[in-house]
């Protein structure tokens, strides 16, 4: 594992909206980081959805201001502009993957290397695997299943999260003292994903605040990224 240690955290969140900054902020104070997968045909758009029963705003950034926001995080892939890949045939899901990469590595400035796939459900199959290992950049793709474990993942183009934080609030925060209670035998890797708008749905930033303060500063533990996580 990284640095030397057995355990690592990452956080992992989705369509690259302006909530992400108050949640860089947020990492950045207690020394984490987080892998952002962004959608960068829709960048610069603005709207809202339905969450929750809840109506929250879904504002992406511009590509000119990527680089800022997302300095010393992870940018990774979600596509171009969101689609279902398991119902688009094979060239449009390679375009999609692949010039998002490609797209993203430019504002960015360094190659990105992962992604996740966009939609829920039932978002991949072997043959959007098979795509995107043969035809494209992308070297791990992290879907919307939990886990509840913290075992690395046996194929990283089908790599399941440890829990959803939104929607498994109270599992993420029992999960996390098990991760930090128990002794490291093997590498073990504790992934927590979402959205950032989400915490706009039941207000949640100050709760978040005091997970990130409970599970900071652990000598045994690395804060990273997924691909660092996944040394690819």
């Amino acid at each position: 594992m990284l640095q030397g240690k057995m355990k690592a955290i990452a956080f992992s969140y989705d369509d690259g909206v302006t909530q992400d900054q108050r949640l860089i902020a947020m990492l950045n104070h207690y020394g984490m980081k987080g892998t952002f997968n962004l959608n960068s045909g829709l960048m610069g758009t603005a709207g809202a959805l339905v969450n929750g029963g809840v109506t929250v705003a879904q504002v992406r950034p511009r590509a000119c201001e990527i680089s800022r926001i997302y300095r010393g995080h992870e940018v990774a892939a979600h596509t171009l502009t969101h689609p279902r890949l398991t119902e688009l045939p094979d060239e449009e899901v390679i375009r999609q993957v692949e010039e998002d990469r490609l797209m993203l590595s430019d504002l960015v400035g360094c190659e990105v290397k992962g992604m996740a796939y966009p939609c829920g459900g039932v978002n991949y199959d072997q043959r959007v695997v098979r795509l995107l290992r043969e035809h494209t950049g992308i070297r791990y793709a992290r879907t919307t299943l939990s886990t509840h474990s913290f075992d690395l993942p046996e194929d990283p183009y089908c790599f399941h999260a440890t829990v959803r934080q939104h929607r498994e609030w109270p599992e993420m925060e029992c999960l996390a003292r098990e991760f930090l209670a128990v002794p490291a035998t093997k590498p073990m890797l504790l992934t927590i994903w979402g959205h950032a708008y989400e915490f706009d749905v039941r207000d949640e930033w100050d709760a978040f605040d005091r997970f990130l303060a409970s599970i900071a500063g652990q000598e045994d533990v690395c804060y990273c990224t997924l691909s660092e996580a996944l040394g690819v």
